[in-house]
């Protein structure tokens, strides 16, 4: 058993920001469980590029959204992680999963918000707490959030909301938890051209535009933008960081 190996959970790691993530953490030498809803080939994919990398990398499935299932993936966790790494507990978790849906606040409907609430906070949070117990003494929780906490496009209303709630809740996993020596912080993305809400900020060109004219740097953001901030913050330089909400948007909306 090699107790210094790091090892990372990511949820939604099939694609999009999880995705690099998961890559730019092997390349810091951690080794990294995904999860995925659907796209287990995508998954797959992602699983076989972190071995190519030289670290150990599983996918397992899980629904954010389905809070009862909790239970059932933390035991198919312990399983992987007895097989794999014979360790009981993991070092990082990145609550990454999520979806985005553009509706103006009149528009929103109930079960839009409520699946809006169920995958971004909701799960979010009770996902952590069944996993907390696993999470290795002095290890490291990051949140994904978003720009829009701080600046404002119509048509976020309710899942910015639901962002700044884990927000708050990062401070409070930071205080109720440091004393294991566990840093929780906020990572909140600008713009990023991904299919996410439906690639809006990729695929339209008035959104692209409206985005890159209003960013210090001038254009969108990729994926790409993102992921080495999130493995960053999950090394030990960056171990005094804590309970902190690090914004990457290039400068967006100043």
């Amino acid at each position: 058993m090699d107790s210094t190996q790091k090892i990372a959970l990511i949820t939604g790691g099939s694609r999009g920001l999880g995705r690099n993530s998961a890559i730019a953490l092997s390349r810091k030498g951690i080794d990294v469980i995904v999860t995925y809803h659907s796209r287990k080939e995508e998954a797959e994919a992602v699983v076989n590029e972190i071995i190519d990398n030289g670290q150990k990398a599983v996918a397992l499935q899980l629904d954010t959204g389905v809070i009862s299932s909790f239970e059932d993936f933390s035991s198919r966790l312990s399983d992987i992680l007895k097989e794999n790494w014979n360790r009981e507990h993991f070092d990082i978790l990145v609550n990454n999963a999520g979806f985005g849906i553009h509706a103006s606040i009149d528009e929103t409907t109930e079960e839009q918000f409520d699946r809006l609430m169920n995958v971004q906070f909701k799960g979010v949070f009770f996902l952590t707490q069944k996993l907390i117990s696993r999470i290795a003494d002095n290890g490291r929780i990051i949140n994904i959030s978003t720009g829009l906490t701080r600046f404002v496009i119509e048509g976020f209303g309710a899942y910015s909301a639901m962002k700044g709630a884990i927000e708050i809740l990062t401070k409070y996993m930071a205080k109720e938890w440091g004393s294991r020596g566990i840093r929780v912080n906020v990572v909140a993305p600008g713009a990023i051209a991904t299919d996410f809400g439906g690639g809006k900020v990729r695929d339209d060109s008035q959104m692209n535009e409206f985005v890159a004219t209003n960013t210090a740097l001038g254009r969108v953001g990729e994926a790409d933008d993102i992921g080495g901030v999130v493995a960053s913050l999950c090394t030990d330089e960056m171990g005094w960081v804590n309970a902190t909400r690090l914004e990457a948007s290039g400068g967006q909306l100043l």
